[in-house]
Parts: structure tokens; C-alpha cells; sequence
């Protein structure tokens, strides 16, 4: 194979694996931003008891993203780690106190099971806001000088980055809501229904908020957006979206139980779509590629084969663990 194209193979497998934490972490995370509103013990239980079996799997992509991105392209790496420290190192704190919460809930009692429910939603929560933070951090660009950043240490902070956090909190808490619909049944599920269609229209709302303001960060995105041949892949996307819309409405409608989560997994899919258009080919607007940051083509081929390997191995027992702990959470069932 060409230089160019194990590059584009590369990048291909990190952008999968990006996608696939979004959407499995997401509805797991999504679970833990909304904890806090189900009042009693024994709901807070079922909604633990349908992500443990999964949660900690579904945290490997993140892994393979992040290893793969220091070993393959270890110049975007470089670049993009200074410029968001705070922001990957308060997500990545917020992941231990999460974990470490949903653990400690089960064996604390009286006041301390409470607190470990707090902290639970809060860790799941701040893990959401700060990788919405890093992405609207990544989409208005980074300052680089010889290819090393340049910019200041809140450089991140601004009105567009919030409201990206704001948008990947409601998005997940949206995947959550729709997941709990298809694990659980009775007045857990008629509760997360009624909250997913209010999560739905303010989730349709941001994507429409956040694809305005994006083209107008770089010039290049509203080449791609606004202009031939670039309208030409991105036209299509707004309709999409319209057409999961109405999938989200009628499964909601007609008492579906896996319709809203597939609809909310399309809206995140068209949404990455949507991303990879205006990105392609950078890695870190505003103007550096995959090709300019790529490790050398040796490294990358020898680093290929072994990713050829675990990626299918990965999918594998994902997809085993799924369809083994597949069904609906009753009160009944245990974590231990």
C-alpha cells in the first residue's frame, strides 16, 4: 500500500473507534446525568443494573483512540494534549470518581449510598461536559508555531466550547433516557419516555445551533458547507437528520422500545458525518492534515497489523457481551 492510503486506513480506525465510544459510553454516561432524577432506591439500582455488565467495555475505544492517536499520529498528539489539558484532564478525573462511585454505591449505606449517587452523576456528567468542551475546543481551531501550540492555557474557554459541553451533556443524556426505555418496562420506562421526547426536541435544537455557528470558525468549513463541490456531500445531511426526527417521533408515538435509541444513535452518526466533511483532510484545524501529522510510514505499517488484529477481537466481545446480558432490568436483577 501507498504512504497515503495506510494514513487514510489509520485514520479511518481512529475515527471508528471515536465513533463507537460516543455511542456506547454515551448512553452509559447518559444514565449517570440523569441518576439524580429517579428518586428512590430501587430505580437508581435498575438503572446501574442495565450498564454494569457493559459500561467498562465500552471504555476500551476510548483507549484505542487515545493510544492510537499518540502512536500514529503523534504530531496531532502533541499538539492537541497542551491545548486542552484542563479540559482531558478534568474528563479523565471525572471517569475515576464515576467509576469508583458506581462501585462504592452498592456496598455504602444510609447517607453515604446518597452521596455516591451525587458523585455518580456528577463524575458522569463532568465527563460529558469537558469531551464536549474538547471537541468545540478542536472545532474552533488551535494555535500552533513549528508545529508545537502556541496558544494560551484558557485558549479553550469560549461561548462555542460551552455550548458544545451543553450540547454532548443533553445528547448523552438523551441516548441514556432512550437506552432505559429498551431495558426497562413499567413506570420506569412510561418516565424515560416522556423524557426522551423533551430530550429529543432540545438535542434537534443544539445540532441546528452548533451546525450554524460551526461554518463560519473556518474558512475552510464554509468552503465545504456553502460551496460546490463540498454542498454536494453535505446537503444531503440536514434531510437525514429531518428523517431520524421523524423516526424519533414515531417510535415514541407507537410505545417502541428500541426506535428512539437507534433514532438517537442516527442523530450522533450524522453528526460525526457531518464532522468528518468539514475536518477532511485535517486533524487539527485550522490547517494541519493527517498526512502533515502522521508517524513515519514504517511505524504506521507495523502499527496496522496489530490493529487489523484487536480492532475485529474488540467488535467481537462487545458484541458478545451485548447479546449475553441482552433484555429488560427488573428489580430483581443484581450487580454484585
Amino acid at each position: 500500500m501507498s504512504d497515503p492510503t495506510v494514513t487514510i486506513i489509520w485514520a479511518g480506525l481512529l475515527a471508528a473507534a471515536v465513533l463507537f465510544y460516543v455511542l456506547l459510553d454515551g448512553f452509559d454516561l447518559g444514565v449517570g446525568i440523569l441518576f439524580l432524577a429517579e428518586r428512590d432506591r430501587p430505580s437508581r439500582d435498575v438503572m446501574v443494573n442495565s450498564i454494569a455488565p457493559v459500561w467498562d467495555g465500552n471504555e476500551t475505544w476510548l483507549v484505542m483512540g487515545g493510544g492510537g492517536l499518540f502512536a500514529v499520529f503523534p504530531l496531532a498528539y502533541a499538539v492537541i494534549l497542551p491545548a486542552l489539558y484542563p479540559v482531558l484532564i478534568a474528563m479523565l478525573l471525572a471517569l475515576i470518581l464515576r467509576g469508583v462511585a458506581f462501585e462504592f454505591r452498592f456496598k455504602a449505606i444510609a447517607a453515604g449510598r446518597f452521596w455516591w449517587d451525587v458523585a455518580f452523576c456528577a463524575g458522569s456528567t463532568l465527563a460529558a461536559f469537558c469531551q464536549g468542551l474538547a471537541l468545540g475546543g478542536l472545532l474552533q481551531g488551535i494555535k500552533v508555531v513549528d508545529n508545537a501550540y502556541a496558544g494560551g492555557w484558557w485558549d479553550w474557554l469560549t461561548p462555542f466550547t460551552l455550548l458544545c459541553g451543553l450540547a454532548v451533556v443533553i445528547g448523552y443524556a438523551l441516548l441514556g433516557a432512550a437506552w432505559l426505555i429498551w431495558r426497562t418496562e413499567g413506570p420506569m420506562q412510561a418516565r424515560n419516555r416522556t423524557l426522551t421526547g423533551w430530550l429529543a426536541l432540545a438535542t434537534l435544537g443544539l445540532i441546528g445551533i452548533v451546525s450554524i455557528w460551526t461554518p463560519f470558525l473556518n474558512p475552510r468549513f464554509a468552503a465545504r458547507w456553502f460551496h460546490w463541490p463540498g454542498i454536494a456531500l453535505t446537503s444531503p445531511v440536514p434531510l437525514l437528520v429531518a428523517g431520524v426526527a421523524w423516526l424519533m417521533w414515531h417510535g415514541l408515538r407507537r410505545h417502541h422500545h428500541i426506535t428512539p435509541l437507534i433514532a438517537a444513535m442516527g442523530w450522533f452518526v450524522l453528526c460525526y458525518v457531518g464532522l468528518g466533511i468539514s475536518f477532511w483532510p485535517l486533524i487539527i484545524p485550522p490547517d494541519i492534515t493527517i498526512f502533515q501529522a502522521a508517524a513515519p510510514p514504517a511505524s504506521q505499517e507495523f502499527l496496522l497489523v496489530g490493529a487489523l488484529i484487536m480492532f475485529p477481537i474488540i467488535l467481537a466481545y462487545t458484541g458478545y457481551a451485548y447479546w449475553t446480558f441482552r433484555g429488560k432490568i427488573s428489580h430483581d436483577s443484581g450487580y454484585h
